[in-house]
């Protein structure tokens, strides 16, 4: 059988976050990547200019067609800019069994917010409960929980605890905005915590990254790895994708990663 994921997202229009970046992930890992567009954002390196929320019928007929013909292995699901679409998206995801890789997309790389305030409350009750791992980065957990950002490994690892209880079966902190040498991210679950660390990479070229790392999980899941080695090979093509993204050479601002770097000639 073809491994095959569905990613619900937003698309961006400079190709280094959103669907662009998942579709990309999944193709690269060898998962057939298919999509629902939850809205358009009018971006690129440097910004957001623009975003329009698909409308609700549309954006749940996608998800439908998907599902109804694709034998769907795993889906990733990322922005989602307003409680509605999250109404919308919970509810055809009712009767989805496969693993769910929830990514809480609320802040572009520029500073843009991609997710209201007003949806966080329905994030939390009507999503992260469906999801086989959480994939957040440390203001994303900090904001689920109306807290201060974590600053150190304690305080990463509480807060990774605080967002489990809410009902995810696993969270993975992602620690690229924590400083230091090395980033660490953490997968925890109700019985272990397992560490994933790399050297960090100085590069502006950073754009996708939180996309990319999630959607790997779930091309990987998609694929029948287990949720640890999952993340272990996520963790590893993410950190060989921001490496190689200097040889890009796209925009003038945050570029993206380098998510075919084991495919395309130098």
């Amino acid at each position: 059988m073809t491994p095959i994921a569905l990613t619900i997202a937003g698309s961006d229009s400079g190709g280094g976050a959103g669907i662009q970046a998942d579709l990309k992930t999944f193709s690269a890992l060898g998962v057939y990547g298919a999509s629902a567009i939850t809205a358009i954002t009018a971006q690129n390196t440097r910004g957001v200019t623009a975003v329009q929320d698909i409308n609700l019928d549309v954006l749940g007929a996608q998800i439908s067609a998907v599902l109804d013909d694709l034998a769907v292995n795993a889906i990733k699901i990322g922005m989602l800019s307003s409680p509605e679409i999250i109404d919308v998206v919970a509810k055809h995801l009712n009767a989805f069994n496969n693993p769910i890789v929830l990514d809480p997309v609320m802040v572009a790389k520029s500073g843009d917010t991609l997710l209201q305030d007003s949806a966080i409350d329905a994030l939390k009750s009507k999503l992260l409960p469906k999801a086989a791992v959480l994939t957040p980065n440390l203001p994303e957990a900090a904001k689920l929980l109306n807290t201060a950002e974590a600053a150190t490994k304690d305080e990463t690892l509480a807060q990774g605890h605080a967002l489990l209880a809410m009902g995810a079966q696993a969270v993975f902190m992602k620690g690229g905005h924590a400083s230091g040498a090395i980033c660490t991210d953490y997968l925890i679950t109700a019985d272990d915590v397992t560490e994933f660390s790399a050297p960090r990479v100085n590069t502006k070229n950073t754009h996708g990254t939180g996309c990319t790392l999630s959607s790997a999980i779930a091309a990987e899941l998609a694929k029948g790895q287990t949720l640890i080695n999952a993340a272990q090979k996520a963790h590893q093509y993410l950190q060989s994708a921001i490496s190689r993204a200097d040889e890009l050479k796209v925009g003038s601002g945050h570029g993206p990663v380098h998510h075919f770097h084991a495919v395309w000639e130098n």
